[in-house]
């Protein structure tokens, strides 16, 4: 086997065989191969996205590709036949080490991957990264070796690409999915499986509408104007509701969700590879706001009722003034029914008296007549008036469940309380939900007790004065 030689500096070569052949392998030894192999070869190594060079036993450059010339200026007539790097593509400062790096990579098996600076047909320096292997021959001894090379800071790049892809599909506190351009999910995130309760493997290739209940259609309809139009300015809030996985009740939650089209740096245009969903849950922070401006609008009713009032000459007036204010965002109908006498205790029969409905006309019995409504035993307005608190109801889905109760026909939630002053109890207020709405939780019942202290100490009132 002959050694290689050291590589020498840059000698000046003439060469009238062109570019093609220029970048072409020499012909074997044995005379035998083709043009068409050569041009080939030639096609391939110009379409690679990798700047290469291939080097001969000897040190002669042999190939030279269309990309190594971008990088550094260099054309295949140039740089093919000469002697090394030295003192044209490498500085003679920097050749020695140049060299031995490349002698290195014929005599040691597998790749080898450094970084040394280059220079460009202009004079300046480009810091590469390389890759340098052996070319083995027939016989299987070193033939010569090849350096495929790009620019330090696109092989950075590529990594950062990498390692950002990597750590959004770890733990990363956001659920990130990849969604295909037929809109289902082809990747996702830890975080993103948590939160759509399944499997990282489970979800892929399904339709978003097995796993969200509520809110696939707007989900849906931003990946679609995302894969025509491009990712939105601004991140969206979206409000879904997730399907009953196992003995998990279904549950609404929020999403901040940015979105970002994929496309291909390959293509020649860009075509569409699907969607990149981002999305944070904030739930918890759109509730409390929500809450927080139902509070104030509700403390801001009760205050603007307690000014309108004050100008009230007649006590059950400023009742229906009460339920007027206390109606709007809280309920569709309310009702005020009366002890015919007030009670401490209320422990025997007793009968409830219609003296208020808002709006008007909503119950066929009649307001301020002295008639009994006929309400049936268990029936939450009395059930509030026996425990001297609130009772709330919901529809059992039958049509005649509000008729039954004497509340109007689309009524489906209602809320009743007793309404106390001085140590008795003077009636009933109950809040009445159409299906609209949803049912009355904690918060509505506290909010439904202020305004009944309100309502009852008007009653009291009007009993007291003769009202």
């Amino acid at each position: 086997m002959t050694a290689p030689q050291q590589f020498g500096p840059a000698r000046p070569q003439t060469r009238d065989d062109g570019a093609r052949a220029a970048r072409s392998a020499p012909l074997p030894a044995d005379g035998h191969g083709s043009r068409d192999d050569s041009d080939l070869l030639a096609a391939l190594l110009d379409g690679m996205d990798a700047a290469l060079c291939a080097f001969a036993a000897d040190g002669t450059v042999t190939h030279w590709n269309r990309e190594a010339e971008r990088i550094l200026g260099w054309s295949a007539q140039e740089a093919v036949g000469r002697q090394g790097l030295a003192g044209w593509a490498a500085r003679t400062a920097d050749a020695e080490d140049v060299t031995e790096r490349l002698l290195s990579a014929m005599s040691e098996p597998g790749r080898q991957v450094h970084e040394f600076a280059l220079l460009t047909k202009e004079g300046g320096r480009v810091l590469v990264r390389t890759q340098l292997s052996a070319v083995p021959g027939a016989d299987g001894s070193p033939a010569g070796a090849y350096c495929a090379f790009s620019e330090v800071h696109t092989q950075i790049d590529l990594e950062r690409s990498v390692a950002l892809s990597e750590a959004l599909f770890g733990e990363a506190p956001w659920g990130v999915v990849l969604i295909d351009a037929d809109l289902r999910p082809a990747l996702v995130n830890a975080h993103a499986a948590r939160a759509l309760r399944t499997g990282r493997t489970a979800l892929l290739g399904r339709p978003l509408g097995e796993l969200l209940e509520q809110g696939v259609e707007e989900v849906e309809s931003a990946l679609q104007h995302v894969l025509a139009a491009g990712a939105p300015p601004a991140p969206t809030e979206l409000w879904v509701t997730l399907r009953d996985q196992g003995n998990a009740p279904p549950e609404r939650r929020c999403w901040r969700s940015g979105f970002l089209r994929l496309a291909s740096p390959l293509a020649e245009e860009p075509l569409p590879l699907g969607v990149a969903w981002l999305f944070q849950d904030v739930t918890a922070a759109r509730r409390a706001e929500q809450e927080s401006a139902r509070a104030r609008f509700r403390s801001s009713q009760l205050h603007r009722a307690g000014r309108a009032v004050a100008e009230c000459e007649d006590p059950m007036e400023a009742v229906a003034l009460y339920l007027d204010f206390a109606l709007a965002g809280f309920a569709d109908h309310a009702l005020v029914d009366l002890l015919p006498e007030p009670r401490r205790a209320v422990d025997g029969p007793f009968a409830l008296v219609r003296a208020a409905a808002t709006p008007a006309g909503t119950c066929a019995a009649p307001a301020g007549g002295g008639l009994p409504v006929p309400y049936r035993d268990g029936h939450p307005a009395l059930l509030a008036v026996e425990r001297c608190g609130s009772v709330r109801a919901a529809s059992d889905c039958t049509e005649e469940w509000a008729e039954h109760r004497k509340w109007p026909r689309e009524t489906v939630h209602a809320l009743a309380t007793a309404l106390r002053s001085r140590g008795r109890t003077v009636g009933v207020v109950t809040f009445l939900r159409g299906p609209a709405r949803r049912p009355f939780d904690r918060a509505d019942t506290a909010y439904a007790e202020d305004v009944a202290s309100r309502v009852a100490a008007s009653v009291d009132l009007a009993g007291a004065t003769g009202g």
